[in-house]
């Protein structure tokens, strides 16, 4: 029995610390995020590691720009891009905060903001860049395995049933054929040219200078400064600075930022989404991102 009452009493402490942690990062939360008082503030949104999700971030964009005492945003960007979707999705949610007019967002960009990181940057009203980020990168990536020939190594044999001739387009038992390859060429140029787009939008550029410049290729940040990808050379507090001055905020600006908590879910999923994913057949999945 007394073994029964102290395991009972060790999961009751755990459940009551969980929770008093819970409420205290929530309340350090809601003290970082609260420009509610104490005058106008900068506030600082991270986007590191591959983008896997737009939740996050958009959430952290909005809550932001519905604060009165927030009069400008930085993101810190230090990505080497992601998923397509997930980049466009912040990549608008940028855009809907410029278009209200409340606050002005300017990117500033860490060790790496490459593909998806930089598409989200295009979005901005000012980009600042380190002289030695690694940025650009503009295009698109899909990574398919083949275990054709290991299956017949080891004697397995696909079976395949379907309905429609290409319902099977990107399956990692068969080679592929050149229609096959035609077709998803033609998804990956369209995709391209999405991105493509969205600088030119972005960056006040034509879209054949963009499109001379979207091979695929990176910059240093200096590099992209003279190719018009970014506006200035600085680092985050320089970014900051230009952002609050942007913002209207007199003298050195104050500084918001959400806490994060930890999260095992985000570090698997940048783990296997950066690392194991194009090992293991998973059908197409398209990528705006820097691969190595």
């Amino acid at each position: 029995m007394d073994k029964k009452r102290t395991v009972r009493t060790l999961l009751v402490l755990i459940g009551v610390a969980a929770i008093a942690a819970a409420g205290f990062s929530a309340l350090s939360s809601l003290m970082l995020d609260s420009a509610w008082f104490g005058g106008e503030r900068v506030a600082v949104v991270r986007i590191e590691g591959v983008i896997v999700d737009s939740r996050d971030a958009i959430e952290e964009l909005r809550r932001f720009r519905e604060n009165p005492g927030v009069k400008a945003i930085v993101l810190r960007i230090d990505s080497p891009g992601g998923g397509v979707v997930a980049s466009q999705e912040i990549y608008a949610e940028v855009l809907k905060a410029r278009a209200e007019g409340k606050v002005k967002v300017v990117a500033s960009m860490g060790n790496l903001a490459a593909s998806g990181g930089y598409y989200i940057a295009a979005a901005t009203d000012r980009i600042v860049a380190n002289p030695g980020t690694l940025t650009g990168s503009i295009g698109v990536i899909m990574e398919l395995a083949n275990v054709q020939g290991l299956m017949e190594k080891v004697g397995v044999q696909s079976v395949v049933i379907k309905s429609g001739r290409h319902k099977d387009l990107a399956s990692p038992f068969r080679t592929m054929s050149a229609e096959d390859r035609a077709l998803l060429q033609n998804v990956l140029d369209d995709v391209h040219d999405q991105f493509i787009q969205a600088v030119a939008a972005g960056r006040a550029l034509k879209v054949e200078q963009v499109r001379d410049l979207a091979d695929g290729r990176v910059f240093t940040g200096r590099q992209a400064r003279t190719a018009k990808l970014v506006d200035e050379l600085g680092d985050l507090q320089d970014a900051i600075k230009l952002a609050g001055k942007m913002g209207g905020i007199a003298g050195e600006p104050r500084v918001v930022e959400t806490r994060k908590r930890f999260s095992l879910r985000d570090v698997l999923g940048n783990f296997f989404d950066g690392k194991i994913s194009p090992l293991i057949p998973s059908g197409i999945n398209l990528k705006y991102m820097l691969t190595f």
